[in-house]
């Protein structure tokens, strides 16, 4: 698409800041890939540098340069010079949602059926590559009717399946994290809050980030240099500088492929996936309002299709990790950003990522430093989800968060009994306790309790959220309908129907397998309905006893 040539200019000055914002934004999101998907997944740094980083960078890339020549557009067409482009890059949500939720628990699968670590690493890749299509192909797919579904589902129901993943899989962690090395990380955390809770302006004009990320990490390499272990070391710097070199972007169809007919793969289609294609399209439609209401009025259908096509963009060529529409616009437009930091945004992370600089940057700056800004976001969503929504309803928000921390909890009993079989040198002590349920109740964690409200949250937290709010508002056969749906998810197994294994909790999908909660379900609608007739009763006889 051709910039107009009457159109703003393509670079002003506000897009040098806009740039260092949403370039730091990113940044996070690759130091994020190297950490998860190397310590968590046990991908190795060749498949990162090669293949993974290469295939993000280009889906960045994609987004980048149309929402900048969108806006180009736009600016022509009106006549202004003020017009800022929609602000895109690597989903977080789904970042941490597809790393926990899909591929942390193939690879303990394939881990636990005998493959070995770089077999269970690259099945893993693979499915996250499906998981990253699939949505997609959702992003696409919704984009010709978000704004149906935006109407049908109400908003805490969205927001507090967001929240939910925010506090537990983003905040906690890295707040846990923070506090392990409060030498590097506290003074970054004191910088972020202040910056962007109080918007004081920083030194210099540069963002608080930056400064968050600069002083982290000379604190870590002051550290080092007086003799304090900390994640930075000469040795890991030198050995990323032999791994900068060119990597261009291979299309990855095959493994792709592979990822897609795995019947793992369908596991986490409906209870993962499509959920979080589904989020991504309503977060992005939001945004694209967020715009409109700063000024900038956008077209949702082509915006939203580009967003879906740079993820599957993304997953063709390696990367297991979808893009999205930012939240901030305004933010960026205040800053005077306006098409240039898009595209200098896209063109900086293909220049890094392309060149293999990625690994000496997160190898030079330790993730201490920029957990802060992570945290943050965690934060933020959080808070919108309250905020964003009518004071009413701030309980059912509140309801959805529930299954959320509940599969937190969960991945972290997984965790520990891991840890005890590696302290013990019994790789088979999970087996061994998971086989003594008694031991659970005994000890006062419900364990199939825990499993049951884990599986599936995000379908759980929508089904229950909406159900609430619906409730508050005494719309009790909509309530009726949501809980509905829950039971037909609940039969199939999407939602409620697993169990825990020395590789984590597994979905038991099939006819009926979850009957029980489906029949649960049932009687909540039946008593909704109830309640519905005898409201329209009580009406009645109100207005009967006041003619």
């Amino acid at each position: 698409m051709a910039a107009p040539s009457k159109a703003q200019p393509l670079l002003v000055a506000g897009d040098i800041d806009g740039f260092f914002g949403l370039a730091i934004d990113n940044l996070i999101q690759f130091m994020l890939i190297m950490g998860l998907c190397t310590g968590v997944l046990g991908f190795s740094v060749e498949l990162l540098l090669e293949t993974v980083l290469p295939g993000a960078a280009i889906s960045i890339l994609v987004g980048n340069v149309y929402y900048g020549l969108q806006a180009q557009r736009l600016s022509a067409k009106t006549g202004r010079t003020d017009v800022t482009a929609l602000p895109y890059g690597i989903n977080t949500v789904s970042l941490f949602a597809f790393v926990f939720f899909v591929m942390l628990p193939v690879k303990l699968a394939a881990l636990n059926d005998g493959a070995t670590a770089d077999e269970a690493a690259r099945l893993a890749w693979q499915i996250g590559l499906a998981a990253c299509f699939f949505s997609g192909v959702v992003e696409l797919l919704g984009s010709f009717v978000a704004e149906r579904i935006r109407k049908f589902t109400p908003r805490p129901a969205l927001l507090s399946t967001l929240a939910g993943i925010a506090i537990s899989f983003i905040a906690i962690g890295f707040a846990i994290e923070t506090f392990e090395s409060p030498l590097i990380a506290l003074l970054p955390l004191g910088i972020v809050l202040t910056t962007y809770f109080s918007h004081m302006p920083m030194p210099f004009k540069l963002p608080g980030g930056a400064w968050a990320l600069a002083l982290g990490t000379a604190a870590a390499w002051i550290l080092l240099a007086l003799g304090e272990p900390t994640m930075v070391s000469t040795a890991t710097v030198s050995a990323a500088k032999e791994s900068v070199g060119l990597y261009l972007p291979i299309p990855v169809i095959g493994d792709l492929i592979e990822g897609l007919k795995h019947p793992l793969t369908m596991d986490y289609l409906i209870p993962v996936m499509v959920p979080m294609g589904v989020f991504s399209v309503l977060g992005s439609l939001q945004n694209i309002e967020s715009a409109e209401a700063a000024g900038d009025s956008f077209e949702t259908l082509p915006s939203l299709a580009v967003n879906g096509v740079g993820t599957m963009v993304a997953a063709l060529l390696g990367s297991c990790f979808p893009t999205t529409i930012y939240i901030g616009h305004p933010g960026w437009k205040g800053l005077g950003a306006r098409s240039g930091y898009s595209i200098l945004n896209g063109v900086f992370f293909c220049a890094i990522a392309l060149f293999g600089v990625t690994f000496l940057i997160s190898s030079l700056i330790p993730m201490q430093a920029g957990m802060a800004i992570v945290l943050w976001i965690g934060v933020v969503i959080t808070a919108q989800a309250f905020q964003a929504t009518p004071r009413e309803h701030a309980p059912a928000v509140a309801v959805g968060l529930f299954p959320a921390i509940a599969a937190w909890g969960l991945v972290i009993l997984g965790q520990t009994l891991g840890a005890a079989g590696m302290a013990t040198g019994n790789f088979g002590l999970a087996g061994e306790v998971l086989a003594k349920p008694e031991a659970f109740l005994g000890a006062g964690l419900h364990l199939d309790g825990l499993v049951a409200i884990s599986q599936g949250f995000m379908l759980t937290c929508m089904v229950w959220a909406a159900a609430s709010t619906h409730l508050i508002d005494r719309q009790f056969d909509r309530a009726a309908l949501w809980v509905l749906i829950g039971a037909v998810c609940a039969f199939f197994g999407f939602m409620h129907a697993g169990h825990m294994t020395p590789a984590g909790a597994v979905y038991d999908i099939g006819f009926g397998t979850g009957w029980r909660w489906a029949v649960g379900y049932l009687l909540c609608a039946l008593f909704f309905l109830a309640m519905q007739a005898w409201s329209k009763h009580l009406d009645t006889k109100t207005q009967t006893v006041s003619e």
